[in-house]
């Protein structure tokens, strides 16, 4: 009871002193009206940059007059043919995307479920991170593209793939939880402690609520490094579908515009999922602060 009652007044506290806003604020027409306003004008502004870009890029396309520098319009004529007839080889574009996907969602996958629980643990136990630092650390500066050699060798089909990516992914995810672990404030801590919860109580209600803002930051981050990797990872696969392997595909062939269409999609759908991680971020970390200048 006495435990329930001092996470009761942490989380009054917590609710005052990072900038929880009131039910009455968030009921306030204006302020309903100002994010409103706020999100419209992000759109705007997004899109606006979006048709500058795209016209700056037209206008430099048509004064080049190149094949291998093609336009807007020649790159959307090449994703419409891609969408209604698929690849050189019959693939639907469709199924290109799916396989990205999944794959990158395995690899990822993984390097999340180890770089979490191994960042907790090196965290909690410093003196397990010191022992093991100089066989850890050095892996962290090899590029995943390094590793093509091995994984030809010792792996096929998914776990090809899934290597490359979980290299990617794991060690931002890894790292962003072992330094998020230390700035736990030993206060909360030494509170629980002293109400008699027991070491799992404490890694669960304040080590990871604390982490978790860095571990998201990780994530996308690693999100970001494996998405990159998936051109490599799918360059060893042996199989002819996949985002990657249709932009090499065509890039044999000095089909520019399919090649694009491959590199714009990767860019959208990476933009995607990081949107969702950001979605995610927003909706558990609501409390937090937004710093601006």
């Amino acid at each position: 009871m006495q435990l329930r009652q001092a996470m009761k007044e942490e989380d009054g506290e917590r609710g005052v002193t990072t900038g929880v806003t009131p039910p009455a604020a968030e009921q306030d027409p204006a302020v309903r009206g100002s994010k409103v306003w706020s999100k419209v004008r992000a759109v705007a502004f997004n899109l606006l940059s979006l048709i500058v870009v795209l016209l700056i890029w037209e206008v430099m396309a048509e004064r080049a007059n190149s094949p291998y520098f093609p336009a807007p319009l020649h790159i959307l004529a090449a994703f419409v043919q891609l969408l209604q007839q698929g690849d050189i080889l019959g693939n639907s574009l469709w199924t290109h995307i799916n396989a990205s996907v999944y794959r990158l969602l395995v690899g990822f996958g993984l390097g999340v479920a180890l770089g979490v629980p191994l960042g907790l643990l090196m965290g909690l136990y410093k003196n397990l991170y010191v022992s093991m630092r100089a066989v850890i650390e050095p892996f962290r500066f090899i590029p995943p593209i390094a590793w093509i050699p091995l994984a030809i060798i010792f792996f096929s089909g998914i776990g090809r793939y899934a290597f490359l990516i979980f290299l990617g992914a794991f060690f931002p995810v890894f790292t962003a939880t072992l330094v998020g672990v230390g700035r736990v404030e030993p206060i909360h801590r030494k509170v629980f402690q002293v109400y008699g919860a027991g070491k799992f109580y404490i890694l669960r209600r304040v080590v990871f609520p604390t982490v978790l803002p860095d571990i998201l930051g990780g994530m996308r981050v690693g999100l970001g490094t494996a998405w990159m990797t998936i051109v490599a990872a799918e360059l060893t696969g042996g199989e002819p579908i996949g985002l990657g392997r249709m932009m090499v595909n065509y890039s044999e062939l000095l089909r520019i515009p399919e090649v694009v269409v491959a590199m714009i999609l990767i860019g959208a759908i990476g933009f995607i999922l990081n949107e969702a991680l950001l979605l995610a971020e927003k909706i558990l970390f609501r409390w937090r602060w937004q710093v601006s200048l």
